[in-house]
């Protein structure tokens, strides 16, 4: 019973007639027999795969999200991208000219943990959630504010404008003190 299920998952190939007979007449070695066998397997039934171009690979990801219009769309055009870069985080928040919230991400919220939150790798897919989000609404043009000292600036403004939205200016707006306040006592490393 074994050998015959063996028999039935794995057909042998059929030969041509005219090749058959000639490894019939000849039989002088195994190789011979060999290589007839390869002489007479088909090239042509392979099918020939083209490689993706570079536009193709770069094109769209499989997996990228779609921008999808919002239940109860806002339908703003214009507003304000927040960028809050810290030393150990990263928070996009858009806004209405007015301030009223419309999206907003960080990278926690992305899903990153721990010192994976402060990359800008991070700070990339952060941008692109928010501006998904913006894009919902009707967002199309939007003014960048700038915050804090860390490296998730630059990579958040280009995700933003790689996503489509266009950029009106960008401001940097991080708080600088005139001597004010006592700073804290310095950090040991």
């Amino acid at each position: 019973m074994a050998e015959e299920t063996k028999k039935k998952s794995a057909p042998k190939k059929e030969a041509k007639p005219e090749a058959a007979e000639k490894s019939a007449q000849e039989k002088p070695g195994k190789k011979a027999a060999a290589t007839a066998a390869v002489e007479t397997a088909p090239l042509a039934e392979t099918p020939v795969v083209a490689a993706p171009t570079a536009a193709e690979l770069l094109g769209e990801d499989a997996n990228a999200k779609k921008i999808v219009k919002a239940k109860h769309a806002k339908n703003v055009a214009s507003g304000v991208a927040n960028i809050l870069a810290t030393f150990n985080n990263t928070q996009v928040t858009i806004t209405d000219m007015q301030g009223n919230l419309i999206g907003w991400s960080s990278a926690g919220r992305v899903g990153f943990k721990g010192s994976r939150k402060s990359t800008a790798y991070a700070a990339q897919q952060v941008a692109q959630d928010a501006a998904r989000q913006a894009m919902a609404h009707g967002m199309k043009e939007v003014e960048i504010r700038v915050k804090g000292p860390g490296s998730g600036r630059e990579s958040a403004i280009r995700a933003l404008q790689a996503i489509g939205l266009e950029i009106s200016t960008i401001k940097d707006v991080t708080p600088i003190p005139h001597n004010g306040c006592r700073p804290r006592k310095k950090r040991r490393v």
